[in-house]
């Protein structure tokens, strides 16, 4: 069912005209009774009664907000014109927010796509674009905008995983750009049919399951520090050589294979150290 617009009269000019009938109703039934004449009390009195169900026809619709009109259970319109307005006294209006609106998913534990558990939680930033949609295509919009966040929550974390173990590959904790446009799109598919339409879904929360998070804080801490021993070592590789390749062109000394390798060593000792090392100074032959 789609949303369509209804016209509706405004409240305060139809208000004055209602008070002034009223009063009219008044007079005519008081005139009535003071002449004794018993057909302007029954037409005063059927008169105040029209005026009294027409009273039901008045309410109030605020700034982003729109008022879904039924009559005896049929969808009529949807009425979107601020302040007070009057229309059928027999139609019900169901108020419904066109505000933005956001909320936090409680923290859901999942597996992520290496079968690790984590805990992960987001924040789903919402509005109704269609408000025939979302009060007749589901029972409770705010609580199906809340279940199919957290159900595509928990679909979005399988296809990933936590962290970056290869180049190039898209993990949670990563890439939170591309996490999110998945998020927002996987929860968008699902919210459609309620009149609801995402404007942005990001992870506020993600960790390692507490089971687990102290074997995979060591994991990350030996990558850090394989990845900075593999740095370390290419810089200092890359320095002995320079320094080699500078002895060699300036003939500053000639080094045989042994003792090539064994300055080579040093230097890599040097390099490579994690404290610093204290030289040996050779005063006399170097043989």
């Amino acid at each position: 069912m789609k949303e369509s617009d209804i016209s509706s009269f405004p409240g305060i000019p139809f208000l004055l005209v209602h008070l002034a009938a009223f009063l009219g109703v008044a007079w005519l039934g008081i005139s009535g009774v003071a002449d004794q004449n018993v057909v302007p009390v029954v037409v005063a009195l059927i008169a105040g009664l029209c005026l009294v169900v027409m009273l039901g026809g008045y309410y109030m619709v605020e700034p982003n907000q729109a008022a879904v009109l039924s009559l005896f259970g049929k969808y009529i319109g949807t009425s979107k014109d601020q302040g007070l307005r009057w229309n059928n006294p027999f139609y019900n209006a169901k108020k419904i927010s066109l505000r933005t609106r956001n909320f936090e998913s409680s923290k859901l534990k999942v597996n992520d796509l290496e079968g690790s558990p984590i805990e992960i939680a987001s924040v789903v930033v919402w509005q109704v674009v269609d408000s025939a949609e979302a009060v007749y295509n589901v029972d409770d919009y705010e609580s199906f905008v809340h279940i199919q966040s957290e159900a595509a929550l928990r679909a979005m974390a399988i296809n990933y995983p936590y962290d970056q173990h290869e180049e190039g590959k898209i993990s949670l904790r990563s890439h939170a750009a591309e996490i999110s446009k998945h998020l927002t799109e996987e929860i968008q598919d699902r919210l459609a049919q309620a009149g609801v339409r995402v404007m942005e879904a990001r992870i506020s929360h993600l960790a390692y399951a507490p089971e687990i998070a102290q074997a995979m804080l060591q994991r990350q801490q030996a990558s850090a520090i394989i990845a900075a021993r593999t740095r370390i070592v290419e810089g200092a590789v890359s320095m002995v050589e320079m320094a080699l390749s500078e002895l060699s062109k300036r003939n500053v000394v000639d080094l045989d294979p042994e003792r090539r390798a064994a300055m080579v060593s040093n230097l890599l000792v040097v390099l490579c150290g994690e404290r610093g090392t204290q030289p040996i100074v050779n005063t006399g032959s170097i043989y």
